[in-house]
């Protein structure tokens, strides 16, 4: 009996440095020494399963695929065995603490339940290390040898997969995918995943379930994920929740193909491509031609902009995503789309687009609703001049918050900022030595405006690229903000391009040049100072590196000390929401402070009202034009009607006119003020969102005589119209017809002429 114990004792010892020594050089590891194991909670497996369901256990080294399974003395060997598995609801795999298991993928069948999940977590010695799946590239390729996207193996390319499935928990285990950690992928088509998700629509059976309930993703180490630094149409990272469907999404249901109740937190991710946490759809169609769709306002939105996710209901919902610590992101560290009622908190991001020279950003919402991002640090982005941003006010967000985050040191700017999206707000949220573009980009117009209140910006005016760079084309509103120019020698570069700030209202902000010269290009602002803050602390010696957890303490330094000017200096507004930065109740006093943090100076404000609001600082010049009449000699028949010539004088930027495709110069725009009106002004845009470019090469304003019955030409360009054109020159004119005649396109554009708005002005 004890020569046969002996034996066995010797063979399974072997096996051991066998298997260790098989390991690729790239990633071997030191095993963990030979010691006795006395088993303690510290792993979920060491404890008794709650939930009804069985126990099957993987041990590297000592484990057999044909034993039971269901003990650690009887536990299977590989991955492989677990994957040819399907799982009932209650069940947890149990991996062993300390083990690898090199060149292999877990991907287990079936389907949890209503509080049953299937459990996917560590056993074994508390002191040993999560258990490891060294997968090493070896999964399938999503595309086929043309490289089109091959249905069959999309979402398959994950160290640990699910598709089509629910109802999981994946916890303490560590995973990489990567065959060869020293050498960075540059070329090539290579997709691979630490942990995806994905719901494969053309897989689903008729009728069945289509949206996948309840994941959990918690204290997952994952690293060294490698792809090439090219964006291949198809996303991938350390956690990837995806949708995939190979045709169009007009050929699949409504309100479905989404995930509900998921959790992503207290994870690490290091060194991976292209993303740390993703949540996304990847129709294979979403761009082709017959994608887009108008809305209702007849706004046409190009497929990629996904819109459709809203019209359809496809958001992914009730989505927490907190505490994950990403380093060294080859793209965007956390890219979330898609989804309704997130929030986004206490995560942080070390290091982002540092293998990927093209646009995105560290921590974003793109085609999302009802979700806030707060309490999260960025920092070490790139100095790219695409976003590279922190934040991003994405394309097609409807009521999406980012408050109380801190950024720093990222050399692109602050946050990227699109358009096409309603209610978005920027509010306490601490920018340090974001020296870029603190508001960067504004490519297409908004449904409602947006505000930026109570945030707080340190830069160097010498470094500094712009407060602005491109043209804002709907309302944004900059209320209670502090612009601190620490430079001595350089104020503060506030826009590129002339007319950038016309959509821009600026009220109660504070405006601190260090070496007591302010820019010609600063804003007016009649409530605003130009006064020093008096920081609590000295702005130059900022906090950095205490982490999430203490977020608090970085803005604290911020705060404003009793005698500053700044308190009580505000206005209040109901977008500034119920507490600052540190938790401190809005508001105190006479009116809120200036910047992030509220000071508790003066009786509470239980229920502030807004009794002077903002959105009523609007342009008081009187637009003769408006809602005035207007005939076009051609209207396009597409967006359902809309795009017709009286939205050229509604008073708003987001509605537009267009002609129809074959539309022949000249085209005319004729308005009927309905009594003789004088003006000396004529404000002409055209529209340009999503890629639109500006298309009239020439055109005359023309006044109706009445005496003769004829059309007279006053003013005439042949340099374009493009964005925020103010005819003037041409003296006083006095008529009842205004006539626009838009006479010659730009010799590049093929379609035919769009605007949002004629006005006119005296």
């Amino acid at each position: 009996m004890l020569r046969a114990s002996l034996g066995a004792l010797f063979t399974a010892l072997l096996a051991a440095v066998l298997v260790g020594s098989l390991v690729p050089a790239a990633h071997a590891a030191a095993r963990p020494q030979p010691r006795p194991v006395h088993l303690k909670a510290a792993w979920p497996g060491n404890s008794p399963n709650t939930t009804g369901g069985k126990d099957y256990y993987l041990d590297a080294t000592l484990g057999r695929d044909t034993a039971a399974g269901t003990s650690p003395a009887t536990a299977w060997r590989t991955l492989a065995k677990a994957t040819a598995t399907t799982f009932a609801p209650g069940d947890r795999i149990l991996l062993k603490a300390g083990e690898q298991w090199q060149d292999q993928q877990l991907w287990p069948k079936g389907s949890g339940s209503t509080g049953r999940p299937i459990t996917i977590s560590a056993y074994g010695d508390p002191n040993a290390g999560r258990p490891y799946i060294a997968t090493n590239g070896k999964v399938p390729s999503p595309f086929r040898a043309d490289g089109t996207k091959n249905p069959a193996t999309v979402g398959l390319t994950g160290a640990i997969v699910l598709r089509n499935q629910q109802y999981w928990d994946i916890d303490n285990v560590e995973l990489s995918n990567d065959d060869d950690f020293a050498t960075n992928i540059t070329t090539g088509s290579y997709v691979r995943d630490g942990i995806m998700v994905s719901i494969n629509a053309d897989l689903l059976a008729g009728g069945a379930d289509s949206v996948m309930d309840h994941f959990r993703v918690s204290n997952v180490f994952v690293h060294n994920l490698d792809g090439p630094s090219s964006w291949q149409k198809i996303h991938y990272g350390a956690v990837d929740f995806q949708v995939f469907g190979s045709k169009s999404y007009k050929d699949y249901g409504t309100g479905g193909y989404h995930f509900k109740d998921v959790r992503i937190e207290d994870n690490t991710f290091e060194n991976v491509e292209l993303h740390a946490v993703q949540f996304a759809f990847n129709w294979f169609a979403a761009d082709s031609a017959d994608s887009g769709q108008y809305d209702e306002s007849g706004k046409w939105h190009e497929g990629w902009e996904q819109l459709w996710v809203r019209t359809r209901d496809l958001y992914s919902r009730d989505v927490y995503i907190g505490h994950n610590y990403a380093e060294s992101i080859g793209q965007g560290a956390i890219q979330l789309a898609d989804t309704k009622n997130m929030t986004v908190e206490y995560n942080e991001v070390n290091g982002f687009l540092k293998r990927y020279d093209a646009v995105s950003c560290a921590l974003y919402l793109w085609a999302g609703a009802d979700s806030v991002m707060q309490y999260n640090e960025v920092y070490g982005g790139p100095d790219n001049e695409y976003d590279g941003t922190p934040w991003d006010l994405e394309y097609t967000n409807f009521n999406v918050t980012y408050q109380f985050n801190y950024s720093h040191d990222n050399a692109a700017g602050w946050m990227a900022y699109m358009g096409n999206s309603s209610n978005s707000v920027a509010r306490y949220n601490l920018s340090v030595n974001d020296n870029g573009v603190l508001v960067k980009n504004m490519l297409s117009t908004n449904y409602s405006p947006t505000y930026f209140a109570n945030n707080t910006f340190v830069y160097d005016g010498a470094d500094l690229d712009y407060v602005h760079d491109e043209t804002f084309l709907s309302r944004v509103y900059f209320l209670n903000n502090i612009f601190y120019n620490t430079s001595t020698t350089t104020a503060t570069p506030w826009y590129r391009r002339t007319g950038a700030l016309r959509q821009a209202v600026f009220s109660n902000n504070d405006y601190y040049e260090s070496g007591g010269t302010h820019s010609t290009q600063e804003p007016a602002d009649p409530g605003g100072l130009r006064a020093d803050p008096r920081f609590v602390g000295d702005p130059d010696d900022y906090v950095t590196g205490v982490g999430v957890n203490r977020i608090r303490e970085a803005a604290a330094h911020f705060a404003l000390r009793d005698d500053s000017p700044l308190i009580d200096a505000g206005r209040y507004n109901p977008h500034l929401g119920t507490e600052d930065f540190l938790g401190t109740h809005l508001y105190y006093g006479a009116a809120p402070d200036i910047g992030i943090a509220e000071s508790r100076v003066g009786p509470q404000v239980t229920d502030p009202v807004d009794d002077d609001p903002i959105e009523e600082e609007t342009d008081n010049r009187v637009d003769l034009a408006l809602g005035k009449p207007v005939t076009a000699s051609s209207t396009h028949p597409g967006g359902g009607g809309t795009l017709t010539a009286d939205k050229l004088t509604d008073g708003s930027p987001t509605t537009r006119w267009a002609a129809a495709d074959d539309a022949a110069y000249p085209i005319t725009l004729d308005i009927d003020f309905g009594a003789n009106t004088t003006f000396d002004e004529v404000y002409l845009d055209e529209y340009t969102d999503s890629g639109t470019n500006p298309r009239v090469k020439s055109f005359d304003l023309q006044r109706w005589d009445a005496g003769t019955g004829r059309w007279v030409t006053f003013a005439s360009r042949d340099t374009g119209i493009g964005h925020d054109l103010t005819v003037t020159g041409f003296g006083s004119v006095t008529t009842s017809r205004l006539r626009v005649s838009l006479t010659g396109k730009i010799a590049t554009e093929q379609y035919t002429p769009t605007m949002t708005e004629i006005a006119v002005y005296q």
